[in-house]
C-alpha cells in the first residue's frame, strides 16, 4: 500500500458534509441567533464561510464569520520555525457572551483547536465554544473533540490526510495517502 492515493470525499461529498454539518449546527443551537462562526487558517476558514452561506440559505439569517490565526499559540512552534510568518486573526464581532463554532478542516491530535481555543479566550469570553470539522481522522493527544464532523476517516500515523478547496487549492477533494 506503500505510496497509495484514495479519494475521501469529492466536490459533491464536500458539499453534503457541508450541509449536513450546517443543519446539526441549528439543531444543537435551535436556529442561527448568537452564533458566529470563526475559521482557523488557512481551509477553516472558507469551510465556515461555507457553513454561513449554508445556514443563510437555511434560515435567512446572516452568521458573523472570522478568521483564527493560531501560529503564535502552536506548542509545536520552537521545533517547527523559529521565525514564523504571522497572518493575523480577523474577528470583527464581539464574541463575549456567544456560541462561538472553531471550524477546522482536519481534526487530528487536537493540539490544533487547543491552540485555538487558547488564542479565542485571549480575544474574549465565549458562553460555548463549540468544534466543527470536515474529517475526524482519530489519533488524539489531547481530550479533545469535535461537536461537529463531515467524515469520520480512521487513519494510520503514516497516512496524511489533504483537504482540497476552491477557493486555496483550485479544486474540491479530500485525499488519503499512504506515505
Amino acid at each position: 500500500m506503500e505510496g497509495k492515493t484514495v479519494q475521501i470525499l469529492d466536490d459533491k461529498g464536500i458539499m453534503r458534509s457541508i450541509t449536513r454539518i450546517a443543519h446539526e449546527i441549528l439543531e444543537k443551537n435551535k436556529g442561527p441567533k448568537d452564533l458566529i462562526l470563526i475559521g482557523i487558517k488557512t481551509r477553516g476558514v472558507p469551510i465556515a464561510k461555507r457553513l454561513a452561506a449554508k445556514i443563510k440559505e437555511f434560515e435567512d439569517f446572516d452568521i458573523p464569520v472570522g478568521l483564527l490565526d493560531i501560529t503564535l499559540y502552536r506548542d509545536d512552534l520552537s521545533k517547527e520555525n523559529l521565525d514564523p510568518v504571522i497572518h493575523g486573526s480577523s474577528i470583527p464581532y464581539d464574541i463575549n457572551d456567544k456560541t462561538v463554532i472553531l471550524v477546522d478542516d482536519v481534526l487530528y491530535t487536537g493540539r490544533t483547536a487547543r491552540a485555538a481555543l487558547d488564542a479565542l479566550v485571549d480575544i474574549g469570553r465565549p458562553s460555548i465554544i463549540q468544534l466543527a470539522v470536515l474529517i475526524d481522522r482519530g489519533h488524539r493527544e489531547l481530550p479533545i473533540r469535535a461537536d461537529y464532523v463531515g467524515k469520520n476517516v480512521p487513519t494510520a500515523k503514516n497516512e496524511i490526510v489533504k483537504v482540497r478547496l476552491q477557493e486555496t487549492d483550485d479544486e474540491n477533494s479530500v485525499m488519503l495517502e499512504n506515505l
